[in-house]
């Protein structure tokens, strides 16, 4: 059937890849229309079928580097020089983002446990994954910022983000998140219709306003700014610009965490593995080992269908989403700034638009923006906190034998309890610091990452069956993000632990 050298498929039906971890299963890439359930596939349903992961992502992606460090940035700095930062982060993270997919379609398997097959093997890479993902994202830096908007929506003023009651609204978001995944048939699916329908809001209500109000003089700053190369203004800080890199589109190289969902959307040989299924949906066996496909001519046709969906669900979807996402608040900031003559601080950004709107435009305004900026940092923590139950359960119950047995094969069994011992957690750190500091720490935390994946990923894309092998000039583009993800955090820990940055603007 079309084996070459090239692939490692053995008589038995298996195919090694890596180490330490049992060599994948063999079957045929499932037909795009026996996934989705329909007879055939055009615009319309690939728009309501095939797209789907990208929006749980761009739900992330606006509430971090969109809804608040870029406008903190670009809003107190204006867009020469710090737009172009965004528009190479965006375009290289959908880059990054498509790459991790490739493997998770390929293989079925979910990133951090398929990075258990690159040496030196699973007892290093798994924990080390887990490791670097939690201390980024266990913060609970959007359940706050979303907390202390919510405090001001009920009160009627901002309120000091340490304040008991904004704090204590934070908590109350954490578990309507619980709740809302305990209702689902299938958690991966109530997560895209949240997201569509909080995203298309979140990106209209923006529009709008920004066609009001912005001036066509910062429309042209806003867009020149994004695509002219120059360097960052003079003294920006070194933690800001790392974190607006790390978050402009949604987490560089901590990326991995979310691209799970297009096993569980049914991509390519995730449709062979299995899901995690909601309380009220049916018992689904996950299966701990991924499936690869066999190398002949109706796999590799079959492969370039979803390539296909794949490209459009990131690359019409998630970056143009990312790059709306960033422009339309950072505009809006950047005018109010220069009308209020205040700019944005990390204590005061995730209320800063609606308080300055207020007072530009009257009270109605205040709870619009307010309930914008509830409802994107809402949608990003959803995503956030669901991961780390996520990748956690994944990576516990394909290591574990024993895990596996104690669960009859049910990850619900174990995905809920320790949701709601990971509430408990995060509800104790959200009272340890300030919205935007937390997010700043988790921005450059993520830059970390991008010096460690992209390498682990190469290593991963490039044994995979032959057709689903990325073409040469990836790994080159993977190299320059890695270095750019390390420039950056090399400076923020300089800047954060040796008293200055090693490049300063």
């Amino acid at each position: 059937m079309g084996v070459t050298e090239e692939s490692p498929q053995t008589e038995m039906g298996a195919y090694p890849l890596g180490v330490s971890r049992p060599p994948l299963d063999l079957s045929d890439l499932p037909e795009p229309e026996e996934v989705f359930g329909v007879s055939n596939i055009g615009f319309k349903e690939t728009i309501k079928y095939a797209v789907g992961p990208s929006l749980i992502a761009l739900g992330v992606s606006i509430g971090s580097g969109e809804w608040l460090l870029g406008p903190l940035v670009i809003g107190a700095g204006g867009f020469k020089g710090l737009g172009i930062v965004v528009l190479v982060s965006i375009l290289f993270q959908t880059f990054y983002n498509r790459e991790i997919a490739r493997f998770v379609m390929a293989t079925g398997e979910v990133p951090v446990v398929g990075f258990g097959r690159v040496p030196p093997g699973a007892a290093f890479w798994v924990p080390i994954s887990l490791l670097l993902f939690y201390a980024a994202f266990i913060l609970g830096g959007w359940a706050a910022a979303a907390g202390q908007g919510l405090n001001a929506l009920f009160t009627g003023e901002t309120a000091d983000p340490t304040s008991t009651g904004a704090r204590l609204m934070a908590i109350a978001l954490i578990v309507v998140i619980v709740v809302l995944t305990m209702s689902a048939r299938k958690i991966s699916r109530s997560l895209e219709i949240a997201n569509w329908v909080i995203v298309t809001t979140i990106l209209i209500t923006l529009l709008v306003i920004d066609v009001l109000l912005v001036p066509a003089s910062k429309w042209i700053e806003g867009i020149t700014g994004l695509i002219t190369p120059a360097l960052p203004p003079e003294g920006t800080d070194a933690t800001l610009l790392g974190g607006l890199f790390g978050f402009a589109a949604m987490s560089t190289g901590l990326n991995w965490y979310m691209m799970g969902h297009y096993r569980d959307k049914g991509y390519g040989m995730g449709h062979r593995v299995g899901f995690i299924a909601g309380l009220r949906g049916e018992s689904q066996e996950v299966h701990s080992v991924g499936v690869t496909f066999r190398n002949d001519d109706k796999n590799t046709a079959l492969w370039l269908r979803w390539k296909r969906f794949l490209s459009i669900d990131m690359w019409g979807v998630f970056f143009v989403g990312a790059l709306f996402g960033i422009l339309l608040p950072t505009l809006l900031v950047s005018h109010l700034a220069d009308e209020t003559g205040v700019k944005p601080t990390e204590e005061t950004i995730p209320t800063y638009a609606a308080e300055a709107l207020r007072d530009l435009y009257g009270s109605g305004m205040f709870v619009i923006a307010l309930l914008v900026g509830v409802m994107i940092l809402f949608s990003t923590q959803l995503g956030i906190f669901e991961a780390l139950v996520r990748n956690f359960v994944d990576a516990a119950t394909a290591m574990s034998p024993k895990l596996r047995e104690r669960i009859h094969g049910d990850p619900r069994l174990f995905y809920f309890p320790y949701m709601i011992f990971l509430a408990v957690v995060i509800s104790v750190i959200i009272f340890q610091a300030v919205p935007g500091t937390l997010i700043l720490i988790s921005a450059n935390m993520s830059n970390l990452g991008g010096m460690i994946f992209p390498f682990v990923l190469m290593y991963l894309n490039g044994k995979l069956p032959p057709a689903a092998r990325p073409p040469a000039y990836t790994n080159a583009v993977l190299v320059i993000f890695a270095l750019l993800c390390s420039f950056f955090f090399i400076n923020f820990v300089f800047d954060t632990f040796f008293g200055g940055p090693l490049v300063a603007f």
